[in-house]
């Protein structure tokens, strides 16, 4: 098998790693280089456990090979926020409670994350279209929508946004929650 020597910046740390032709972005992450944040899911880009920002877009990383991302900037839910410097996506899926088993959490986070570097005030609606490739078992996504709007308006007033309103209501999900999926 053929193998190539490619470069990643992870988290903001350059990795050299020499790879096969066939080894997906997930594996070299997870098995190469020990970020085993980034989940393996469906293995075919339906349920976006797996996603990462590659130079800062949100893509599936079990259908993008390694060598792809050769000179790349990669980053991992591991490099969101630390034990005490949580990112605002990180504290509005704690404060929302946007995750309850927690595999889809990782990609769910990163997919938001690249909403939000796009999008600073998406409506409910937005944050559903944008998290549709990512799928999860146990929320019934209202509270994820919800942690996504709350990250949102975390970033307007640290960014300065003084027509912020950190007193929003968020649904509980008891009604109508939009029904199946996103």
């Amino acid at each position: 098998m053929t193998t190539h020597d490619i470069t990643l910046t992870v988290n903001g740390t350059d990795h050299d790693l020499e790879v096969e032709s066939r080894t997906l972005l997930v594996y070299a992450l997870r098995e190469e280089l020990g970020y085993t944040g980034t989940n393996v899911g469906c293995e075919s880009s339906l349920c976006g456990a797996c996603t990462v920002l590659l130079d800062g877009d949100a893509v599936k990383s079990c259908t993008t090979l390694a060598v792809q991302a050769d000179g790349a900037t990669v980053e991992t839910v591991e490099g969101l926020g630390g034990r005490d410097d949580f990112h605002p996506i990180q504290t509005g899926f704690q404060e929302e409670h946007g995750l309850q088993c927690g595999y889809c959490t990782p990609g769910m986070m990163l997919t938001s994350v690249d909403l939000l570097e796009e999008n600073s005030n998406p409506s409910d609606e937005e944050v559903r279209e944008a998290i549709e490739g990512n799928l999860c078992r146990c929320t019934g996504y209202q509270n994820i929508v919800n942690a996504v709007q709350n990250a949102a308006d975390q970033m307007a007033a640290t960014d300065g946004g003084e027509d912020v309103d950190l007193t929003r209501e968020y649904p509980t999900g008891d009604g109508d929650d939009g029904g199946e999926g996103a």
